[in-house]
């Protein structure tokens, strides 16, 4: 995996199709053909708040087809309880939704895979922890058990969040190469009962028509940015 920078052309609440962008009309969400960069894959999830104080928008998904790409759904969505921050100079335990382009490394859940799934899918269990221990070595990892220098008090255990990971897909945030203090933990997943700690959020259904969507051959990513424009989209 590779780090991401890139930076929006146009405020993301313009919708128009230029070459290469497919946007029908009163169809909701950015096409992808106004972003600088969308990962280099053939499928993108546009992730868009109204402003960087926002706690809710849209998720919209994409798809490249012959040279332009297609909307292939979209649904309402929730974010950060905090709103949202740059990518780059976010800290960790601020509640903010990161910014940025970011690729999605693989699916878990507590329950199993849609049968249409083929994204790489892992099924948690009791010992299944989100290390966000900034001084331990699997900073910003999925850990099975708990390693000694990982405190329990500094990671998510997973199984304890039966309604957020029935289903979820990690995002690609501070992941690659951590940086200790930007953040751990940052997945699509199902709505809980109000805005995230920093996650994108969405119905039930809405996850699994995603999982049963998202190609690995396809490399999808995701971008998460603002309508109002008044934040650089960059991510690490």
């Amino acid at each position: 995996m590779r780090g991401y920078l890139m930076t929006v052309l146009v405020t993301l609440s313009v919708l128009v199709a230029p070459a290469g962008a497919a946007a029908p009309a009163g169809a909701g969400g950015t096409a992808p053909g106004l972003l600088a960069d969308t990962g280099g894959g053939r499928q993108l999830i546009v992730a868009e708040a109204p402003d960087a104080g926002s706690t809710t928008g849209t998720v919209t998904w994409w798809e490249l087809r012959r040279g332009r790409w297609a909307r292939a759904g979209s649904a309402p969505a929730r974010f950060g309880a905090a709103g949202l921050a740059e990518g780059r100079t976010r800290r960790q335990g601020t509640n903010t939704t990161p910014t940025g382009l970011y690729d999605l490394p693989y699916a878990f859940g507590l329950r199993e895979a849609p049968a249409a799934t083929a994204y790489p899918y892992r099924r948690v269990t009791e010992g299944s922890w989100w290390c966000q221990d900034n001084g331990a070595r699997d900073y910003n990892r999925w850990v099975e058990p708990l390693p000694s220098d990982c405190r329990a008090a500094e990671a998510e255990h997973l199984i304890t969040y039966p309604a957020q990971y029935a289903r979820a897909m990690v995002i690609g945030f501070n992941y690659a190469k951590p940086v200790r203090g930007r953040g751990a933990g940052i997945f699509l997943h199902v709505d809980g009962e109000g805005a995230t700690a920093g996650c994108v959020s969405v119905a039930a259904g809405v996850m699994d028509r995603v999982l049963a969507w998202a190609d690995p051959a396809k490399h999808p990513h995701i971008v998460i940015g603002t309508s109002a424009g008044e934040l650089a989209v960059t991510g690490y």
